[in-house]
């Protein structure tokens, strides 16, 4: 049985609620998920990642990208050929796939496109201003009443 029970976890953070949705789609996955198509996730830049996927024979009609509650859903199906030739030998791959991937919060898909039978899908990062580090002015001097309001007046007038 491959069941986690990670409501201890939730009771100490606030915000991962997602995470038991992330660990039941990890353990219901197989090997043959992993086998078609072939893909790579690099990091680009400072905030920017690709995932190219090697697409052979699928052209962008076949294709299509969709984001939905922070999950990347890659699917690929080929219409058919209507090619009546027998195979001696048949590697090239053309079946449909699905592939779906998690993406962390403030990560956004940035663009899409089909290069030389590579399908190149741009992802950033994009961290709102509320959530960057920001510095806060140290007030010294013994004139500074330390009052709520005050200290409040401070920290956003140092902002």
């Amino acid at each position: 049985m491959r069941t986690f029970d990670l409501s201890p976890l939730f009771r100490a953070s606030v915000g991962f609620d997602n995470l038991a949705r992330v660990f039941d789609a990890a353990t219901r996955l197989d090997d043959a998920h992993f086998s078609y198509p072939p893909y790579n996730i690099a990091k680009a830049g400072e905030d920017a990642y690709r995932i190219t996927f090697a697409v052979a024979g699928f052209g962008e009609k076949d294709i299509d990208v969709n984001v939905e509650n922070n999950t990347l859903t890659v699917r690929g199906k080929v219409a058919g050929d209507g090619d009546a030739a027998t195979y001696l030998y048949r590697g090239i791959a053309g079946r449909s796939f699905e592939r779906k991937f998690e993406l962390a919060n403030h990560i956004h898909v940035d663009g899409a496109r089909i290069e030389n039978g590579l399908l190149h899908i741009d992802l950033k990062r994009v961290v709102p201003e509320a959530l960057k580090p920001r510095k806060i002015a140290v007030a010294s001097g013994a004139n500074t009443v330390s009052t709520p309001s005050n200290t409040n007046q401070q920290v956003e007038n140092a902002a």
